[in-house]
């Protein structure tokens, strides 16, 4: 069969498999455009994912989902009359700078300043009072403990008082020391040698040896309570979402470059837990292992080694639709009209989900809503992406946003079934950030016992984080308790459980 191509004002006879060739090397230009596009927005554009589509009419009615009826003809009733009046404006307050109050649990330190020249016959008839935010920056001190020793004269036996429990006994690094060290480096991703030096303005001068050696007892001190949260988590629950993320290890097995393991993140989104777990891999063998006693709804991404989980307990999919709406993003510059399309009807959920949580309604009512509201657009979504999976190509941008989405759809569209389950995954990136800060920083992780006690403080961390916890006080307090602490009872100790 032939074909004619127009070139110019001429016209060439080429054959069938000349005519494929040519075609394919079109549609390769076109997605090497498309992949150049987004790196270029990687690199230069902005990073979120935000999509505003051209007609706002659906994302208007969306805001009355949850109106009832009456409110309705209540607001359908009442006339409407425009007033219009003058205002002065005075142009000199207009331009003062507000000066926002400072917060009322901050302790106050009062300085009373009285004006010259006062004799017996003036009369106070107010004050003026400026608050101004000051610091007293930290420093370094030394706990000097002294008991004294004494002698019974009739039976010649030495009186002593006890030490105090001490977080590393025999060691000269105190509890508030070991949580200041480590809050400074998962909270507020200072790797050990930025921390030696600011030991060194404090005028103390530590050892790299030493430093790590403080951040290995600290690991070993807090194992039991780690296990304690694992059990809370995996025995207790039976809802959690799973994401990975890389972090790279030096391996003696490895000399000259990086061995690159992975944190597994797990949250429990009811009971607002955080669990990091490093393994050296992410095989299918990893979250088998992880999640061989769960028994429950488990929410992912479309990684293939999620799919077929063999464990002892029967675990469910739950889909991500962030993930799926990422890929209708990227996409947006192969087939916009289909793209947005897709966008528009997933920012319709979302905009049922917003609404729900501003009426802060309850799991029963909210899945009594996604039935009602959510469910008609799932349905008419998912035949509209079997109608235009056969018209675009596989290959194409477009077409892989479309299989991607069908093939995990009744993962994606199993959200509705209950309230307590998230539309995305959205929760446990947001956990997996202080990772992705902390890697710019300190680069890599010594060791994979140094990777796995990493895994335990950015556990304990983020939890803190989840419940408004401070960690610094949290973990202070642990320290201070946790060597004489009955082993039956860890669970009290542990971030959700504290008690100051």
């Amino acid at each position: 069969m032939l074909s004619e191509v127009k070139q110019g004002i001429k016209y060439v006879t080429i054959t069938k498999s000349e005519y494929d060739k040519l075609l394919e090397s079109l549609h390769e230009q076109q997605r090497l455009k498309n992949e150049l596009a987004q790196l270029k927005r990687l690199i230069f554009g902005q990073k979120a994912e935000r999509f505003r589509p051209v007609d706002n009419d659906s994302s208007i009615e969306q805001l009355s989902l949850f109106d009832n009826g009456e409110e309705h003809s209540q607001q359908e009733s009442i006339e409407t009359e425009d007033i219009q009046y003058t205002r002065r404006i005075n142009k000199k307050k207009q331009n003062q700078p507000s000066r926002k109050l400072l917060p009322p649990h901050l302790p106050r330190e009062e300085e009373i300043i009285e004006p010259e020249n006062i004799t017996s016959g003036h009369r106070k008839i107010g004050e003026e009072i400026t608050e101004v935010l000051e610091m007293v920056p930290a420093k370094l001190y030394v706990r000097k403990i002294i008991r004294p020793k004494y002698i019974n004269p009739e039976t010649e036996k030495i009186i002593i008082a006890d030490l105090p429990t001490l977080p590393v006994p025999k060691g000269i690094a105190g509890a508030s020391v070991l949580a200041h060290i480590n809050v400074s480096k998962f909270v507020d991703h200072l790797p050990l040698y930025r921390q030696r030096q600011i030991f060194r303005r404090f005028g103390y001068n530590v050892s790299a040896s030493t430093i790590g050696g403080w951040f290995s007892q600290t690991v070993s001190l807090l194992a039991p309570l780690y296990n304690e949260l694992k059990k809370s988590i995996f025995h207790n629950s039976d809802y959690l979402q799973v994401d990975e993320s890389p972090i790279k290890v030096q391996d003696v097995d490895k000399r000259g470059s990086l061995h690159k393991g992975y944190m597994w993140v797990i949250r429990d989104p009811v009971k607002r837990l955080v669990l990091f777990d490093y393994k050296k891999g992410r095989n299918k063998s990893v979250p088998e292992t992880i999640f061989k006693h769960f028994t429950g709804t488990l929410q992912t991404d479309g990684y293939k080694v999620y799919q077929g989980l063999r464990t002892k307990g029967k675990i469910t999919l739950l889909g991500c639709m962030a993930h799926a709406r990422r890929y209708f993003y990227k996409a947006k510059d192969n087939d916009k009209k289909r793209a947005e399309y897709v966008l528009t009807e997933i920012q319709k959920l979302y905009a049922i989900e917003r609404k729900a949580r501003e009426r802060q309604i309850d799991v029963a009512t909210l899945k009594k809503y996604r039935n009602i509201y959510a469910l008609p657009i799932l349905n008419n979504l998912e035949q509209w992406l079997k109608e235009n999976q056969v018209l675009v190509r596989p290959k194409s941008s477009i077409g892989k946003a479309i299989n991607y989405t069908l093939n995990l759809y009744p993962n994606l569209k199993r959200y509705i079934e209950d309230g307590r389950y998230e539309i995305d995954n959205n929760l446990i990136e947001n956990t997996i950030r202080p990772l992705a800060l902390g890697r710019k920083n300190y680069l890599f992780a010594g060791s994979h016992e140094a990777a796995q006690g990493y895994a335990m403080m950015y556990s304990f961390f983020a939890t803190c984080k989840t419940i408004n916890v401070n960690p610094y006080d949290w973990l202070l307090d642990v320290l201070n308790k946790i060597q004489d602490y009955k082993v039956n009872k860890l669970q009290e100790l542990l971030p959700h459980n504290w008690k100051p």
